[in-house]
């Protein structure tokens, strides 16, 4: 299939991902199921141990050969699962960084057996060492009164300090409340902030990001908006309705060039 780019196929990853062309994407970055017992409209989220762990080896190991040489790729995860899933990707790639996404959780409720976890974990994986990253695209400003504090002559003109530092592994962002407008009708929908970073990070102006299971299809709208094509699949009809519905709204324009979107439900024949 020639015109797979800026789709979004509803079906299953597993079924779909042929028709994405080998060596073709340069970034995979998806949020999976955690298989915490989530209601995503079907079982996906509701495995065994073992075969929620087998499942995810089996999907890896689809998607992976879709990725350029140099191409990377970003998982979410959760603390019950990111040792065994990171040791299995480790077989695969080469990790560059765990990072902890600080959810921002107030300080309520929770568990009282336990400390409360307010973190999700996300592992940043590469193929080889010339994978394409670009920092500049996602260094975080200095303040004002931090650039009047480096006011001695040996700070004077140097980059860093103009454009900005290194996100650190840390990242605290806040989870989408019901009133947030970015939010839709998704139990574990990722702030655009967070996808776009990577986004731009990881994947080249005009490159291609694949996500296997788009949800309301944050990875999708972060692509359209920083001018990265897209391609991705999800099980549920219900969530490709909202991903449809969030692709063709006129506030997607900014900060990308518009693309052509469309649905292709799994009943189409696609040659």
């Amino acid at each position: 299939m020639s015109d797979w780019r800026n789709r979004v196929f509803c079906e299953d990853a597993l079924d779909g991902l042929a028709r994405v062309p080998d060596g073709s994407v340069d970034l995979i970055l998806t949020d999976p199921p955690y298989n915490l017992g989530k209601d995503y409209g079907n079982d996906s989220d509701q495995q065994s141990v073992a075969d929620f762990l087998a499942w995810t080896e089996q999907w890896v190991d689809k998607a992976l050969p879709k990725l350029k040489a140099n191409g990377s790729l970003y998982i979410f995860s959760t603390w019950r699962f990111s040792p065994e899933i990171f040791v299995m990707l480790k077989q695969r790639m080469t990790m560059m960084n765990e990072i902890i996404w600080d959810r921002r959780v107030p300080s309520m409720g929770g568990s009282v057996r336990s400390f409360t976890s307010v973190h999700d974990t996300v592992g940043f994986f590469v193929n080889r060492k010339d994978y394409y990253f670009d920092l500049d695209a996602v260094r975080i400003a200095y303040d004002a009164e931090t650039k009047k504090a480096r006011s001695r002559s040996i700070f004077i003109g140097a980059k860093w300090l103009e454009i900005g530092y290194n996100p650190k592994d840390l990242w605290s962002v806040s989870r989408l409340h019901r009133e947030h407008p970015e939010r839709a009708d998704h139990p574990t929908q990722k702030p655009l902030e967070i996808i776009e970073r990577m986004v731009k990070a990881s994947c080249p102006p005009g490159g291609v990001v694949l996500d296997p299971f788009m949800g309301s299809g944050t990875t999708a709208l972060a692509a359209q908006r920083c001018g990265r094509d897209f391609v991705g699949f999800e099980l549920n009809p219900a969530y490709c309705d909202i991903i449809e519905a969030r692709l063709v709204a006129p506030v997607l324009k900014a900060g990308g060039k518009r693309k052509s979107v469309k649905k292709i439900k799994p009943e189409e024949v696609i040659s």
